[in-house]
């Protein structure tokens, strides 16, 4: 499949290119493009909802009750850290949720417009080299360290924990990322959706939510253009805005503390809204089973440090997301309509 789907992605012309650099056995250094197909990924995009659909679905009504018996209506699908995609470059250590790069799994293609979810560790002195996107909303969630974002709109800005940039490519922009750091390594998420507008004016916000801010509290970070709360200032108050219908919320959850997350009204033509949990890696780089912070979704499933799951759920159902480790566990929640 993944050779197949190379050779796909080789023989259409005026795609994303995603540049990543990697040494050479001499120690020099190349650039290598992973040509990113826009059509074909979309074009896979309902058999991957299907596939993960179907196996919510699918799961009798007492493996559901088993994941979520405070809310049974509500479906839950694991994502184990073991089993995301990813890879250690050396200079890059990478996970990936969705396909992405070498990484091709038609099960996970994307979740409604949530295309990407990858959790990088890039080395001092390290980074993406100028590249471009279009047609994709792209925000970066800062872990720790420190993340230059330098891009063809004039931007140049160092991003540290609690920073939230996003960068609606629009009609096309080319953008690096660095870590100018010569001494601690830059934890951050890079998350792209799909808009929901084609042809748009590139644009760029950036946002900063304290630490105390969204502890023990479900603070939303990133929310729709329109959406109560959301400034399209460059730099503002509130949630950055999205071309797009998804919103991000974090927490910081101290021990025995727990957060709820309501499913919104679907969209006119669903039934239920789809969501999607993600406990970020703070403890360390880990490929083996989730350890570190523990959380529990709707008093059964258990998750761990890069552990997720999908979830769906009809307008006033409820994610509900207890700490039942001994540390503070860092969550993000999407909300996808």
């Amino acid at each position: 499949m993944l050779r197949s789907s190379r050779a796909i992605l080789r023989s259409i012309r005026n795609l994303d290119s995603l540049q990543y650099k990697a040494k050479c056995p001499a120690g020099a250094f190349s650039v290598i493009n992973s040509f990113v197909s826009y059509i074909t990924l979309r074009s896979a995009t309902s058999v991957a909802q299907h596939n993960i659909t179907t196996a919510a679905m699918s799961t009798t009504k007492n493996a559901q009750a088993t994941l979520s018996p405070l809310f049974p209506n509500v479906k839950l699908v694991p994502r184990p850290n073991t089993e995301r995609g990813g890879d250690d470059h050396g200079w890059l250590k990478t996970f990936h949720t969705f396909s992405f790069a070498g990484y091709w799994d038609p099960r996970y293609m994307s979740f409604g417009n949530l295309r990407v979810i990858n959790e990088d560790r890039v080395e001092p002195s390290e980074g993406f080299g100028t590249h471009g996107h279009r047609e994709m909303e792209i925000f970066s969630y800062v872990v720790s360290g420190e993340l230059e974002h330098k891009d063809s709109m004039g931007n140049l800005e160092i991003l540290k924990r609690g920073d939230i940039q996003l960068t609606s490519a629009g009609t096309g922009i080319r953008h690096s990322e660095y870590n100018r750091n010569r001494k601690s390594v830059v934890h951050f998420l890079q998350i792209w959706a799909e808009p929901h507008t084609r042809g748009l004016q590139p644009k760029y916000f950036t946002r900063h939510f304290s630490d105390e801010e969204k502890t023990d509290k479900l603070v939303t970070v990133v929310a729709p253009v329109g959406s109560e709360g959301v400034n399209e200032e460059r730099e503002g108050s509130g949630p950055a805005p999205v071309q797009s219908n998804v919103t991000l919320k974090t927490t910081i959850l101290s021990p025995g503390k727990s957060v709820e997350h309501l499913f919104p009204a679907p969209a006119s033509s669903e039934t239920q809204r789809k969501g999607y949990i993600h406990v970020i890696q703070t403890s360390g780089y880990n490929t083996n089973a989730a350890k570190g912070n523990r959380v529990r979704v709707n008093g059964g499933l258990e998750l761990s440090e890069g552990d997720g799951a999908f979830a769906w759920g009809a307008n006033g159902d409820k994610l509900e997301i207890e700490n039942v480790g001994t540390t503070p566990a860092e969550v993000l929640v999407f909300d996808i309509e």
